[in-house]
């Protein structure tokens, strides 16, 4: 069996460090109170995942504890499915240092996650109805957290499908009613490169017909629970901005050993 690509290997390490230096800013500007107040003793925290779901984010959590000097060393793999309560990864640096990090690394890792679970319910749904097409997320991002959560569709089986405005020529109603029609909109399109049409009031087969090389996407009201009703032979792609505008973040904890010298369990820890 062929192993798994490794998405990781799609993050330029220079932008995962530019992104987890600036959350860490954004986090601690001035004083760290509290990591003076519990030194640089060498500590182990314990990554637990406390809600089911798709685990995803793990180059992100582990850049910003690189950042400030601690290690990861992981227990499950990225994309697995978690039950709570399980161990996922141990921490290791100064305790101050693992403190820093911890709310930024587990904002990052619980939100990708959610939408990782989210994206793979979508992509299951849309595939048990016997359609082959491309589930995909949408620009619908929270500003500043795009690649995270563009990272965490790919995670969750789906499609980034356009990362930005320059990916693909989107042409929607707007794009339509602007040129004056869906043809002189389609020939103006044709010019610059490859492009979709959504959101368009004529049919998916009718479009089809006269374009035969454009793709169909649908869109708008779409969820996981109603992406069957959307899919067809004439559509190509079914984008759901819920996936990243309303998942559920999947509950994570960090929890320092009360006994560094053992291995960490469960019983080592207060909830």
């Amino acid at each position: 069996m062929a192993s798994q690509p490794n998405l990781s290997h799609l993050l330029p390490a220079a932008r995962l460090r530019q992104l987890a230096c600036d959350w860490l800013r954004e986090d601690a500007p001035a004083f760290d109170y509290g990591g003076y107040a519990v030194g640089d003793r060498q500590e182990c925290a314990v990554l637990l995942c406390k809600s089911p779901g798709v685990l995803a984010g793990f180059p992100f959590f582990e850049a910003i504890f690189a950042e400030v000097g601690c290690s990861v060393e992981w227990l499950q793999s990225e994309g697995a499915w978690a039950e709570p309560i399980s161990r996922v990864a141990e921490v290791r640096g100064p305790a101050k240092d693992i403190l820093l990090g911890e709310r930024v690394a587990l904002n990052c890792i619980g939100r990708c996650s959610g939408i990782a679970t989210s994206a793979a319910k979508a992509c299951q749904a849309a595939r048990e109805s016997g359609w082959h097409g491309e589930v995909a997320g949408t620009r619908k991002t929270t500003p500043g957290f795009r690649l995270p959560e563009k990272y965490a569709l790919l995670v969750g089986g789906a499609s980034c499908h356009r990362y930005d405005l320059g990916s693909l020529i989107m042409l929607k109603d707007n794009h339509v009613w602007a040129s004056g029609g869906i043809t002189q909109a389609i020939r103006s399109a044709r010019r610059v490169g490859g492009f979709a049409l959504k959101d368009l009031h004529p049919t998916a087969s009718t479009v089809k017909a006269s374009f035969p090389r454009a793709t169909v996407e649908a869109s708008g009201g779409i969820t996981e629970d109603n992406v069957a009703q959307f899919v067809g032979p004439d559509v190509d792609v079914v984008s759901l901005g819920c996936l990243t505008q309303s998942a559920r973040a999947v509950d994570f904890s960090l929890k320092i050993c009360r006994d560094p010298a053992s291995k960490p369990q469960l019983r080592n820890f207060v909830f």
